[in-house]
């Protein structure tokens, strides 16, 4: 599990699927085990709360996007609870859940993106798209590119260079830059790294 503070009243957590074994849950009890997600959730909060130094009472707005093949991206915003008349060391969850189909990375620098080709170049992964928006880099890769590589290993580099996102390639295209369409880790190895 990966924390991490976007505000002073916004934080993200991400879950692998590996993570959701490891707690007992499959990508299916999300969706169905409405105890247990539940239970996944208070847990979530008391760790989150422990490593980042956040007191969390009020009304907290949680997202939870299930990301296909990468995991669990939750964000939660805490409402000020000064807007609230709510008793003390009381939590309420308001909570949507959304499923993404696209396998979507964002990097910080290019240079990241660099790296993590010549990692995925070294294991015959040639394909993928490159998108700039908002000063951010994004990778796709393709579902179907993947079939005969271990989907854990290649969320294992990924997650070393860069982070899960839910933004979708089809809000990068209308309002960000498409680098490279097509079989982008082939063209950044060859024009980058040879």
């Amino acid at each position: 599990m990966r924390l991490e503070r976007m505000s002073y009243n916004k934080f993200k957590i991400f879950l692998t699927f590996d993570d959701l074994l490891e707690r007992g849950l499959t990508k299916e009890d999300l969706w169905y085990d409405l105890p247990s997600v539940h239970q996944l959730f208070h847990d979530m909060m008391f760790e989150a709360t422990d490593e980042l130094g956040i007191e969390l009472e009020g009304v907290l707005q949680v997202q939870v996007h299930l990301m296909h093949a990468q995991g669990m991206l939750i964000v939660v915003t805490q409402s000020d609870v000064a807007d609230h008349h709510i008793e003390e060391d009381y939590v309420e969850m308001n909570v949507t859940l959304d499923e993404c189909k696209e396998m979507m990375f964002a990097f910080s620098s290019f240079e990241d993106i660099i790296l993590v080709s010549q990692h995925l170049h070294d294991i015959h992964l040639v394909t993928g798209a490159v998108y700039y928006m908002d000063d951010t880099y994004y990778m796709q890769l393709d579902e179907h590119d993947l079939l005969e590589y271990n989907h854990d290993s290649i969320i294992a580099i990924m997650s070393e260079f860069s982070s899960p996102t839910t933004v979708t390639s089809h809000r990068l295209t209308e309002y960000g830059k498409v680098i490279m369409p097509h079989h982008a880790v082939k063209n950044i190895v060859k024009y980058f790294i040879h």
